[in-house]
């Protein structure tokens, strides 16, 4: 069966059942064909036995006599839904087209195999529904208020011969479309429309059923939505031989037309302007057309923004449907009339500006008694501003002291003069500001010096805070109507303009203080001229010429202009050559002398030299700098680095200008000997816990001297790469006495460090470890004595450096843990062996018995 296929024609199961007077749709299809896609299809109709052609896809001349007037006025035509499916349309059947039609396709395949036509018998009924609703004959019209309830009836039955089932839907007219609010399914069930489920659910929207065919929709809670017209929309249903559903016709019949009168909340005025301490009224206005009885509850909402929501806002009163009021001191509700509600608010203040608005509820009564709530609605919001009372005054600003100099004092006067309409309840406070002058057209914004609160807290700003704190700016208050600012001693960054601002705070219901007005004054300015300070600082060397280990000395002399009263402050530097190793910065900060006379040695560092250097004042303007016992490291050029300080305020001094003096030059002609040094190692590679050697070898070219006459400090160093891009590490050193100081180190190796010749240096690394390799080298710092028995300090002299690699010692490594292992090994397996023989020969030692069993042997079929 799955190899048989073929052309397969298809049409409803029948019969169809259709109404008199509708209109009738019958679709065939076809599948499982070759050939186009596109297919044509015939359509034939018999009463008895013989087939009447009615209409083709294809053939214009197919339709027969009987069916050309029909079929030209479009009653009777195809629909082609698809390329292998259209449907016959019927319009306004009649009894006579009752019998069998019978859909055909033109063969397309290449072979003749399934079905080519398919009929389906149609039964055409008489018209049995009739749908209807108030007595008369228009729809009725339905007035009505927001939160009312209503019903509409309509009535529908049918007198069909078939066994038929009614769906009633009740809509509303919503613009120029229809919506469905609930509906009765031919199957029985309720069914609500998108926009009424909700209501369903809550019971304000119901379908009910009575007598004499009747439905009955109730509507319960009425709102401006379910205003419009109504209609009743009534379909019967019939049950098909396939045993689905089948719409066979629809009626509808317009019911009534319902106005909802909304009910709406406003309040009387719109925007509010009042005055500071006046009364603030507000009229709530509920607008409905009843005429019943029902009562009103009403609430007084405030809130600061318009956009708040009702949970944000603040409730103000209440006032319930029996008319008891919610108990406040300022504030009051009245009932005007019957649809009217007053609010009062006695003395406003500035915090009371704001939003109001106003929820009512309407509750009428109902029959056993009780209350029901049918709306509830909250106006608009009115925007209230209250009006302060705005004393009048002027401000004015002058200064009683001005300064002439630096550091003289500056007394400036705030005052408030002509002050109008003032009450006992205000209060002024100052802000001091300052701005600088510039002499661009640049915009220069104020900085705050200090402001009062209301309750004359002061407040101080960024600019202010530290001189104030240490009493160098003072702020008072010296009467009702005047305040203070005075600056104890003036400096050149405190010129340029000031001026004050006046605030006048008023005081609320709630005892606050509230700012209500500020008033600016003009501008002080506080400027005085200045001329440049100037420093000259000429150093002198009193010793043309000396050798080493003479004393140098040089003198500083100090001169200066438009410095008031000024004291000296004395830096001796010394700018060493590059070739230098103790400072690779070039300048070195050696003594210092500030200006109350007291001496500091700064980057002096020669321990065997602490009182080798000397710094005096000799006069008011000269300095004298000495250097007892001169070394060869002490060559380079000496300058005078002076800084000039005038008085300050509170007994402080202050910076005025800096001066450098010409350099002097300290210069040694020697004719001594040339040292070098050089690093070597006999085996430069080792391995891990041997000892590493390394020897320091000092040369020495041109003169020849005395092993006693000469002595060395030697260092060595390691940089711990390949490259030399790291930070050396000190390792040990050795000083021309013998003493050997050594790093702090994190391994387990330790360093030696002797002198094994007059020129010789060894440092020993005994018990390498990894972290051990690296470029090593030593520096050496020469020290010669001189013919008069002084010993004077040489460059120090750096070696070029030698790489010590160490390796690992593979054998040495691994060997005990090797023997440890076999060891082990070893040992377990001899007591496993001797486990499992005891275990064999004690422990599991079973004896089997075997049971007998009896042998027969099977008799050969000749002996039986």
């Amino acid at each position: 069966l799955a190899f048989c296929r073929g052309r397969v024609v298809r049409v409803p199961k029948g019969p169809l059942i259709r109404v008199v007077g509708t209109e009738v749709m019958i679709p065939c299809s076809v599948s499982d064909y070759d050939g186009p896609s596109e297919q044509n299809f015939d359509w034939e109709f018999s009463r008895e036995t013989d087939f009447v052609r009615i209409v083709s896809t294809w053939d214009s001349t197919f339709t027969s006599e009987e069916y050309q007037k029909r079929v030209g006025h479009g009653d009777i035509k195809l629909r082609r839904s698809s390329n292998d499916a259209v449907e016959l349309v019927i319009r306004n059947i009649q009894p006579t087209d009752q019998g069998r039609y019978k859909c055909s396709t033109p063969s397309t395949d290449a072979t003749v195999q399934g079905n080519y036509d398919a009929e389906v018998q149609v039964k055409v009924i008489s018209d049995g529904l009739s749908v209807g609703g108030s007595k008369a004959r228009s729809s009725m019209s339905l007035r009505l208020s927001e939160g009312d309830s209503f019903k509409l009836r309509c009535s529908a039955i049918t007198t069909s011969p078939e066994h038929t089932h009614l769906h009633v839907t009740w809509q509303i007219k919503s613009g120029s479309t229809w919506r469905d609010i609930l509906s009765l399914t031919h199957e029985g069930k309720f069914q609500p429309g998108p926009a009424y489920e909700e209501r369903y659910r809550n019971g304000d929207i119901r379908l009910d059923t009575g007598a004499n065919d009747t439905y009955q929709l109730s509507v319960s809670q009425a709102s401006s939505v379910d205003g419009g017209a109504y209609r009743c929309l009534v379909s019967e249903w019939v049950r098909g031989a396939d045993s689905s559903w089948q719409k066979i016709q629809e009626k509808s019949v317009e019911i009534a037309s319902v106005a909802i009168q909304r009910t709406d909340v406003v309040i009387s005025t719109s925007n509010v302007s009042v005055t500071e301490r006046d009364s603030l009224e507000l009229t709530c206005n509920i607008t409905t057309d009843r005429s019943g009885i029902f009562q009103a509850e009403l609430m007084w909402y405030f809130s600061a923004s318009p956009d708040d929501t009702l949970s944000d806002a603040q409730v103000l009163l209440s006032m319930d449907r029996d008319s008891v009021v919610s108990d406040s001191t300022l504030i009051s509700l009245s009932h005007v009339d019957r649809n009217s509600y007053r609010l009062l608010v006695r003395d406003v203040d500035v915090e009371d500006s704001g939003y109001y608005f106003c929820q009512a509820a309407v509750w009428v009564p109902l029959h056993n008694g009780s209350w029901h709530k049918v709306v509830e609605r909250i106006s608009a919001p009115v925007s209230v501003v209250v009006t302060t009372l705005e004393p009048d005054y002027e401000v004015f600003l002058n200064a009683s002291k001005t300064p002439k100099f630096s550091d003289d004092p500056t007394e400036l006067n705030c005052r408030i003069t002509n002050v109008q309409d003032t009450e006992a309840n205000i209060r002024f406070t100052v802000s001091w500001y300052y701005r600088q002058r510039l002499r661009s057209d640049d915009v220069v914004t104020e900085e705050l010096l200090a402001t009062m609160d209301a309750d004359w807290t002061l407040l101080l700003g960024d600019r202010s805070r530290e001189r104030t704190q240490n009493g160098e700016i003072i702020f008072s208050k010296k009467a009702v109507d005047t305040f203070s600012l005075r600056i104890q001693w003036t400096s050149e960054s405190d010129r340029g303009d000031y001026f004050c601002v006046i605030s006048a705070w008023s005081r609320h219901r709630n005892n606050s203080w509230v700012k209500s007005k500020d008033v600016s004054s003009a501008s002080v300015s506080i400027f005085w001229a200045t001329q440049d300070y100037t420093l000259t600082v000429e150093a002198v060397k009193l010793k043309p010429f000396f050798v080493a280990g003479h004393t140098f000395e040089m003198t500083c002399k100090v001169s200066s202009k438009n410095i008031k009263t000024p004291r000296y402050s004395v830096l001796i530097t010394a700018e060493k050559p590059l070739t230098d190793q103790s400072n690779p910065n070039g300048t070195t900060r050696i003594i210092s002398l500030n200006q109350d006379s007291v001496v500091r040695l700064e980057d002096w560092t020669d321990q065997t030299r602490v009182d080798g250097v000397v710094l005096e004042k000799v006069q008011e303007n000269e300095f004298r700098y000495r250097m007892y016992q001169t070394q060869i490291s002490d060559a380079g050029l000496y300058r005078c680095v002076v800084t000039a300080w005038s008085p300050g305020g509170g007994g402080m001094w202050r910076e005025a200008v800096n001066g450098l003096s010409n350099p002097i030059q300290i210069d040694f002609q020697t004719s001594g000997p040339v040292f070098n040094v050089s690093v070597h190692s006999d085996n430069p590679t080792i391995y891990q816990g041997e000892l590493a050697d390394l020897l320091c070898i000092v040369t020495t070219e041109g003169m020849s001297l005395e092993p006693d006459d000469m002595s060395f400090d030697v260092s060595w160093f390691a940089v711990r790469s390949f490259a030399l891009d790291r930070e050396p590490v000190l390792l040990a050193s050795l000083d021309r006495r013998g003493i050997v100081t050594q790093s702090r180190r994190n391994g387990s190796s330790d360093l030696s460090l002797e002198r094994i010749s007059p020129l010789e240096f060894r440092l020993r690394v005994h018990g390498c470890e990894d972290h051990d390799f690296g470029n090593h080298y030593c520096v050496v710092t020469p020290w010669v004595r001189s013919a008069t028995g002084v010993w004077q300090q040489e460059p120090d002299i750096k070696a070029k450096p030698i790489f010590l690699s160490v390796k690992m010692d593979v054998l040495n490594a691994f060997k005990y843990p090797l023997l440890i292992g076999i060891g082990l090994a070893t040992v377990i397996g001899l007591l496993s062996c001797l486990i499992g023989y005891c275990s064999s020969r004690w422990c599991c030692k079973k004896e089997v018995q075997e049971t007998r069993r009896e042998r027969r042997r099977l008799m050969s079929m000749e002996m039986d």
